[in-house]
């Protein structure tokens, strides 16, 4: 079966912020990870070509880096995943950003039944977690996140549940 799997976000405010916040991606400071609902992400020696990584039972490696534009990686890991999967981020007409990351895969019949009934859902609410996080830097009405057994529910900003991380200010 061929996967095809796209998320995107516009984001208020200029590449270069975006681009910074990129590149804390599975390090110790990472503020685009989420975390608090995920297993967490790493890798050991940072984002470059030839690195191995993952997250849960998904394992990859870096196979293409363009430092703060552009990480592609080719999945290991679960069995019967032959494909890849990258993030990247241009920069709109507006001056203003757009995050995007893609999945490209042919899966095994066993790869399948996992990416249908497991693992799709988790990375949706996964991705859509992570650009909410990323999103919510630059925005000045925050989206809250309510997980309840895996499945994302958001709850509209109010000005009492807004903050404004400034980090990479």
């Amino acid at each position: 079966m061929k996967v095809i799997n796209i998320h995107k976000r516009t984001l208020y405010g200029p590449i270069e912020k975006l681009a910074a916040f990129f590149m804390t991606l599975a390090t110790y400071i990472d503020l685009a990870w989420p975390f608090e609902n995920c297993p967490i992400l790493r890798f050991k020696d940072g984002l470059k070509v030839g690195i191995k990584a993952g997250h849960g039972c998904i394992r990859y490696t870096i196979i293409n880096f363009k430092e703060d534009k552009y990480a592609k990686f080719m999945f290991s890991k679960p069995e019967g995943f032959n494909g890849t999967h990258e993030f990247k981020i241009i920069e709109t007409l507006d001056r203003n950003s757009e995050i995007i990351h893609e999945i490209k895969m042919q899966i095994s019949t066993k790869g399948t039944l996992f990416w249908v009934f497991i693992i799709r859902w988790l990375h949706d609410a996964l991705m859509e977690d992570a650009f909410d996080k990323v999103e919510n830097y630059f925005a000045y009405n925050i989206k809250k996140q309510n997980i309840v057994f895996g499945l994302n529910f958001h709850e509209e900003p109010t000005k009492e549940n807004h903050f404004k991380l400034n980090t990479l200010n």
